[in-house]
């Protein structure tokens, strides 16, 4: 049964009464509930099987509500949030005492962000609280990037997905947490380190934490396939290693002519950055629904986008 559905005013409705809604971003589709309510954002954890110690993004409406959520903006956070508000950026900010700790692990600090989705940012107008919008997929597994990815994961489990259409931008947000008022990434994103650079100078990545992370996103495995995937610089050369292998390749931006090749998607024949992002998640869905025994995924350049797409990709290929 679907439960895919474009009713706003239904969305809503959901959400009043502490359920759970999966809502569309320029990101990836989030679970989405009410950050005051204990029900709703306990029942993201259990959706996702997310541990409890993995904190939750805010999403609000518009920078006014953002004195509501955190109690000290530094000027370097003001200028970010002015540069890419709406848009895929995380900013990691010290917590208004209102903000429950479970949406925050227990820390003293709130991730936040405003979506650049019309669909996500109408119904965070409409309603009367703030969302937490972890994405919609069981925790550890592929991010979902459209509707149909949601029902697969969850038709049984939630009530409603909100279709607002494929996601633009396919990979989630850059976080960004600040140490003595100094920001640093905590993730790689949508958003490019070099289009933040030139907003506030030269900043460090600090984008992987096993033990209380700091922000969502820095596990080690992460976003993966349910089929082993390796991540190389020769897709050539893995063929040949992994020849007895039923494989699946994803390319840059040319395919292979290797007959030991089972299915392979391009992501970007024009080897355009932002395109092929949009498409990794998606691509990595296909794939993974093709009963093969590995996944063969080429290294991008390692500037822009193709740093936030390696990131993926390289949590994808750990093992649990």
């Amino acid at each position: 049964m679907s439960i895919i559905s474009t009713d706003l005013s239904k969305a809503i409705a959901i959400l009043n009464k502490d359920a759970l809604v999966a809502i569309p971003t320029e990101t990836v589709y989030g679970l989405a509930g009410n950050i005051f309510s204990e029900k709703a954002i306990k029942s993201i954890f259990e959706t996702k099987q997310r541990p409890f110690f993995n904190p939750l993004i805010v999403h609000i409406p518009s920078v006014d509500v953002l004195p509501d959520i955190v109690s000290h903006i530094p000027e370097k956070a003001q200028l970010l949030a002015d540069a890419f508000w709406p848009g895929p950026l995380t900013l990691v900010l010290k917590k208004n005492s209102g903000i429950p700790d479970i949406i925050t692990a227990g820390k003293d600090t709130v991730a936040v962000r405003i979506p650049n989705h019309p669909v996500a940012l109408e119904l965070l107008q409409r309603l009367d609280f703030p969302l937490a919008a972890p994405s919609a997929n069981p925790f550890g597994s592929i991010s979902p990037t459209t509707a149909q990815h949601v029902n697969d994961y969850f038709k049984d489990k939630i009530e409603m997905v909100l279709d607002g259409g494929p996601c633009q931008r396919g990979i989630e947000s850059t976080i960004i947490g600040f140490e003595n008022d100094e920001p640093i990434i905590y993730r790689l994103g949508s958003t490019s380190v070099e289009a933040i650079e030139n907003i506030v100078g030269p900043i460090s990545v600090k984008n992987r934490k096993q033990i209380a992370p700091d922000a969502p996103g820095m596990l080690d495995r992460h976003y993966a396939p349910k089929t082993e995937t390796i991540l190389v610089d020769d897709i050539s050369e893995a063929i040949k290693k992994h020849k007895d292998k039923r494989i699946g390749v994803l390319a840059i931006n040319s395919p292979s002519e290797d007959d030991g090749i089972a299915f392979q998607i391009v992501l970007s024949e024009a080897t355009d950055l932002q395109e092929a992002a949009s498409k990794l998640y998606d691509a990595l869905h296909q794939l993974d629904k093709h009963d093969l025994d590995i996944i063969i995924a080429e290294r991008f350049p390692d500037f822009g986008l193709g740093k936030s797409i390696n990131d993926r990709l390289q949590r994808a290929t750990v093992r649990a």
